[in-house]
């Protein structure tokens, strides 16, 4: 059954699959990316003589059909994809280890790196996101220097009953609320001696994650954040100008702009000393372990795609701050990539092992009981943290 099962698979796949074959390197790309790994095929070709095809996936589909169809031979040699792919599709003996040239490997991210990083290297990143404090200037014309600043400034500004906020972050939301529990050194899932991530190793009870999570409790407490504030919601009153500042991410600065806002993003202020590390999301390229042309592979990525006139495509294509520091240089100059830059400059990669999406829903539900002031923060991240230890059949 399970034999049928991969031959019907790989008779979907059909013409869109092809495989790998020795001489020639196959790529599965989006349609956002491929056009730029077609125009890099090209003068790969014309430079070496070897062919270069790219097929067009759609990103949600890569994953799935790349699982099914490398372990049969069916696959392509790259794929473009997150990071959050690496733990399973590594564990399962899918991808190939990339060893960077020091020289190289010094112009990448260091946390986006570690994105693609389980117990060894599989990935080369060129994007990464994540959050950052997005600010009306006209409400709050400079970032606070710290957090505690920034709560007396919401202290004198904010009236419910407006309804207007100093400072806002969405709720529940463990995403967008992480910062806090970082900050004082909470976690989700510690790392082993391999440097791979323990998912039994659960880090939302740890004495960090409660001391953060009390943070944010006491706001919520004193009505400074309103439980229950949704995207709907808070996008609304930003851009009606209601709201000075908030924890959110690029995707939300079209909104701002499209209401006339004139918006600053710039690091989450220090919280007592301590820096917040947000979440950073990443994506880049992964290479088969069953690819037949592992050496012109790692020539085809190292010396034309980690370059900065490919990296500047790949961001004229999809405008996501780049991982490759020389083309990030060139875009810098842009105030609002950079404070997002900056901002996940601190921040850690969300876990790529799969295990991370039965961490979600227990999660939110205690950040909902701490946001609706229904449980203690000890007492709502133990109960979330040991529900996914069962879950997971952690002891």
């Amino acid at each position: 059954m399970r034999r049928l099962m991969l031959a019907v698979a790989l008779l979907v796949l059909g013409a869109l699959a092809f495989a790998a074959e020795p001489g020639k390197i196959l790529i599965w790309a989006d349609d956002t990316r491929a056009p730029v790994f077609e125009a890099l095929g090209k003068a790969y070709t014309e430079a070496t003589g070897i062919p270069v095809e790219v097929v067009e996936v759609g990103f949600n589909e890569i994953r799935g059909q790349f699982t099914t169809a490398a372990p049969a031979g069916e696959g392509p040699d790259i794929i473009i994809g997150a990071h959050d792919w690496v733990g399973e599709l590594a564990a399962n003996g899918l991808l190939a280890e990339l060893v960077l040239p020091e020289e190289l490997k010094a112009k990448f991210d260091a946390v986006a790196l570690q994105a693609f990083t389980y117990g060894a290297l599989y990935g080369l990143p060129y994007a990464r996101e994540g959050v950052a404090l997005v600010y009306n200037k006209a409400l709050l014309p400079e970032v606070p220097a710290t957090f505690e600043e920034l709560i007396e400034f919401a202290r004198q500004f904010t009236d419910p009953t407006v309804p207007q906020y100093g400072f806002a972050v969405q709720n529940p939301d463990p995403y967008h609320e992480f910062p806090f529990l970082s900050a004082f050194g909470g976690y989700i899932f510690g790392v082993d001696e391999e440097g791979k991530l323990n998912p039994c190793d659960i880090g939302l009870d740890s004495p960090g994650a409660i001391e953060g999570a009390e943070y944010l409790d006491a706001l919520f407490e004193e009505g400074i954040l309103a439980a229950g504030m949704g995207w709907d919601i808070w996008t609304g009153l930003f851009a009606e100008g209601r709201i000075a500042a908030v924890i959110t991410g690029p995707w939300a600065i079209g909104i701002a702009k499209g209401a006339g806002i004139d918006v600053g993003v710039a690091p989450i202020p220090p919280m007592k000393g301590h820096t917040p590390k947000p979440f950073v999301g990443v994506q880049g390229v992964m290479v088969s372990a069953f690819s037949p042309n592992l050496p012109l592979v790692e020539d085809f990525l190292y010396n034309y795609f980690a370059t900065k006139e490919a990296q500047l495509k790949m961001y004229e294509r999809d405008p996501r701050i780049p991982a490759f520091i020389p083309a990030y240089e060139e875009v810098a100059d842009d105030p609002i990539l950079r404070g997002f830059a900056e901002s996940i400059a601190n921040g850690v990669p969300m876990p790529n092992i799969p295990e991370m999406a039965s961490v979600w829903g227990a999660w939110s539900d205690a950040m909902a009981a701490i946001g609706n002031q229904e449980l203690e923060p000890a007492s709502a991240l133990k109960q979330a943290a040991d529900a996914i230890r069962e879950v997971l059949g952690c002891k």
